[in-house]
């Protein structure tokens, strides 16, 4: 589940960054892109919708790296 998880957050970050999904890896991290709150926002939401999950703002904004954001979100696919 991590895996497909971290596929649909590479998918939403190279488009809300601007860039080639391929440069993407698990140990991307937020800081590195510039990510912006409102950017969190739509990851979070765009994860809730593609999983049918709540994903709580303030925890994901928490995780630094793309693996550790998608381990945090198939955590609470777990529950």
């Amino acid at each position: 589940m991590e895996q497909e998880v971290f596929e649909k957050l590479v998918e939403k970050c190279a488009y809300l960054w601007g860039v080639d999904a391929e440069t993407i890896t698990t140990d991307t991290t937020f800081e590195e892109h510039g990510t912006k709150s409102v950017q969190i926002s739509q990851m979070t939401t765009f994860l809730e919708d593609e999983f049918d999950c709540e994903v709580n703002y303030m925890q994901f904004k928490r995780n630094k790296t793309l693996g550790e954001a998608a381990a945090f979100v198939a955590g609470l696919l777990d529950e």
